[in-house]
C-alpha cells in the first residue's frame, strides 16, 4: 500500500508517531519522529484543534466586544459559519423551551407570552456584534457555546485530516466516542436542568391514557425502549463521525497505493499513476467538503438531541 504499508487502514490509525515521506525521514535523526512516552499523534492533532478552535471563538469575540462590527475576509468567513450555526441550527432546532409554558400562561393574549425576550426576527442575522449588547437573546443560545466547541473542534480535527501524512482524529472510534459521550452529558444536564431528574426520566414516555393494567404492563416497557433509543442515538452520532471520516481517508489510502502495487509492472504503472492522482485530486477535494459537512451534521444532531430534552413529550 501507500508509503510501503499493508495494512490500508494506518493512515487512520493512532501511533506514537509522525509519519513523514521516506526523503524527509532520512534527513531526521534516528526516532525525530517519535512522540514522548504517553504521546500518540491524535492527542496532538487534538490538541492543536482546541486551540484553533479557541482561537477563532477568542478572535471573533474580541471583535464583536462593544458591538464593533466584524472586518476583513478571514474573520468574516469564520463569523459566517458561527452566524450559520447559531441563526440556522441552534435557535430553530432547540426553539424555545418555554414558549409552552408562556403560551399556557398568556392564553388568549397574542404572542407576548414567551417571545418578548428573544431577538426580533431577523436582528443578529446580519453580525454577532449585536449578540455583543444584547443582555438576553433567544433562548436557545444558552445552549451556544456547547454547540460552537463541538461544531468548530469537530471541524478542525477533520480539516487536520486534510493535511497529508497527518491524519483524522474524528476517523478513529476513541476519538468520535468521547466526543459523542460531551453531547449525551450535555443533553442530560439540559434535560435535568428544564425538568428536574425524575421530570426528565418520566418524560422519555409520552402522556398516554392507558386503563390500570395495560399501563401498569406497558408504560415500563414503552420506557425501557425510550431509553434504549436515548443511548443508541448517541452511540449512531459516534458511528457516524467515525465511520464517514474514516472511510474517506481509507479510500485515499487505497488509490494512492495502487501506485506502489504497480511499480514493478512497467507500462502498467504509466496508466495507473496519472489516473491514482487526478482521484487522489478529486477525493481530496470531496474530503474537504465532508469535513465541513460532517462538523455541521455532528452539530445539528447535538442541537437535536438537546432540543428534544428541553421540549420533552
Amino acid at each position: 500500500m501507500a508509503s510501503g504499508h499493508s495494512d490500508p487502514f494506518h493512515h487512520v490509525r493512532d501511533v506514537p508517531y509522525f509519519e513523514l515521506p521516506q526523503f524527509l525521514t532520512d534527513l531526521l535523526p534516528p526516532g525525530a519522529t517519535h512522540l514522548p512516552a504517553g504521546l500518540t499523534k491524535f492527542m496532538v492533532l487534538q490538541t492543536v484543534a482546541a486551540v484553533l478552535a479557541g482561537l477563532v471563538m477568542w478572535g471573533l469575540a474580541r471583535r464583536v466586544a462593544g458591538g464593533k462590527a466584524v472586518h476583513g475576509r478571514f474573520w468574516n468567513f469564520w463569523e459566517a459559519i458561527a452566524l450559520f450555526i447559531r441563526d440556522e441550527v441552534v435557535r430553530p432546532t432547540i426553539g424555545d423551551p418555554h414558549a409552552h409554558d408562556h403560551h399556557d400562561d398568556h392564553h388568549g393574549h397574542g404572542d407576548s407570552g414567551g417571545h418578548d425576550h428573544a431577538a426580533p426576527a431577523g436582528h443578529g442575522h446580519a453580525s454577532l456584534a449585536g449578540a455583543a449588547t444584547v443582555a438576553v437573546g433567544h433562548p436557545a443560545d444558552r445552549y451556544l457555546p456547547f454547540v460552537w466547541s463541538v461544531f468548530f473542534y469537530v471541524l478542525f480535527c477533520n480539516l487536520l485530516g486534510a493535511i497529508p501524512w497527518l491524519g483524522s482524529a474524528t476517523g478513529n472510534m476513541n476519538v468520535a466516542a468521547p466526543l459523542a459521550l460531551c453531547v449525551f452529558a450535555a443533553v442530560l444536564i439540559a434535560g435535568i436542568a428544564r425538568s428536574g431528574f425524575v421530570g426528565f426520566w418520566k418524560s422519555l414516555v409520552p402522556s398516554m391514557e392507558l386503563p390500570g393494567a395495560i399501563g401498569v404492563v406497558l408504560l415500563p416497557m414503552i420506557w425501557f425502549i425510550e431509553f434504549a433509543g436515548l443511548l443508541i442515538k448517541h452511540a449512531v452520532l459516534a458511528v457516524r463521525l467515525f465511520a464517514n471520516m474514516m472511510a474517506g481517508h481509507t479510500v485515499l489510502g487505497v488509490i494512492l497505493g495502487f501506485i506502489a502495487q504497480t511499480a514493478d509492472y512497467g507500462f502498467l504503472w504509466y496508466a495507473v499513476t496519472p489516473v491514482s492522482i487526478v482521484a487522489q485530486v478529486f477525493i481530496g477535494l470531496l474530503e474537504l467538503f465532508v469535513a465541513f459537512l460532517q462538523a455541521y451534521v455532528f452539530a445539528f444532531l447535538a442541537s437535536l438531541f438537546i432540543g428534544t430534552a428541553v421540549n420533552p413529550h
